[in-house]
């Protein structure tokens, strides 16, 4: 196995040690996604909140970006809509500080390398500590081309995310084990609906591959929008990660949008979170 050791409680590690704790409990970890700044950055605080009462282990929050690549069209209007509100990098960080001064739920940060090329990778990398930012995810960042970012980060003691695809070789997938801190993201590109009541083989097949070249913890991004998707898929993973649909119920409750979103996540987690014995 080849993975870093971890031993603060912060960090790469405060976001592993929340999933392997749903994991020692026989339960599974749920990591929402929203765009920061939708509606604005006052509301984003108010929802990071309620998603962490209603059961979050670790938030992701999207950093919005203009040319959002790997997004799909519900994330790339909410980033649409952030921008609008002028979020930038600062003004985000700032807010996770202040989020953090009364939640200790992990938070990852994810948008593209662009945005923290321009901020400078060092100075980020110990704001982004500063202000209690637990680790990244850079979907266009490669694992060969990230080291000097990586670098820095795990100086601060943050985690850099890589992600897994199902065409990942297993080249690919020995190289991020090698890297990674926090979580291995398994991104999954098959549909599930809520007549099934087990999971594809391939599925199945490709987590065993990620863990047999790590012990980390592995989670599924997988287009979940119900208790029962949920259920299905963390069969074989150790947290679900969910995005589109969240950021979607968001966006058509502009009045109360923290509380339509914990109201949408609070079933979820539950049936995650139902010892499996």
């Amino acid at each position: 196995m080849n993975e870093r050791v971890l031993s603060a409680k912060h960090g790469a590690a405060a976001i592993q040690q929340a999933i392997l704790t749903r994991r020692e409990q026989g339960q599974k970890a749920l990591i929402p996604y929203i765009m920061a700044g939708d509606p604005d950055l006052k509301t984003t605080k108010r929802i990071v909140k309620a998603l962490a009462e209603a059961g979050a282990d670790v938030i992701e929050l999207g950093m919005p970006f203009s040319d959002p690549v790997a997004d799909g069209p519900v994330i790339q209007k909410a980033g649409e809509r952030a921008l609008r509100q002028g979020v930038t990098m600062k003004s985000l960080l700032q807010t996770v500080k202040e989020i953090r001064a009364e939640l200790k739920t992990p938070i990852v940060i994810m948008t593209y390398y662009n945005l923290f090329y321009h901020y400078g990778l060092e100075a980020y990398a110990r704001d982004a500590a500063e202000a209690g930012v637990d680790g990244l995810i850079v979907p266009d960042l490669p694992p060969e081309e990230g080291e000097e970012f990586d670098c820095f980060l795990e100086k601060q003691g943050l985690a850099l995310i890589y992600l897994v695809a199902p065409t990942s070789t297993g080249e690919r997938i020995q190289r991020i084990a090698r890297l990674a801190r926090g979580f291995i993201y398994y991104v999954s590109r098959m549909g599930v609906t809520g007549e099934r009541a087990d999971i594809s083989q391939d599925l199945r097949d490709n987590l065993q591959r990620i863990r047999a070249a790590s012990n980390l913890p592995v989670a599924v991004g997988f287009g979940v929008s119900t208790p029962e998707q949920a259920k299905i898929i963390s069969q074989a993973a150790d947290g679900v990660v969910m995005g589109s649909a969240l950021v979607r119920i968001i966006e058509e409750s502009p009045e109360f949008p923290e509380k339509a979103a914990a109201d949408f996540l609070k079933p979820i987690a539950d049936a995650l979170h139902r010892s499996a014995g």
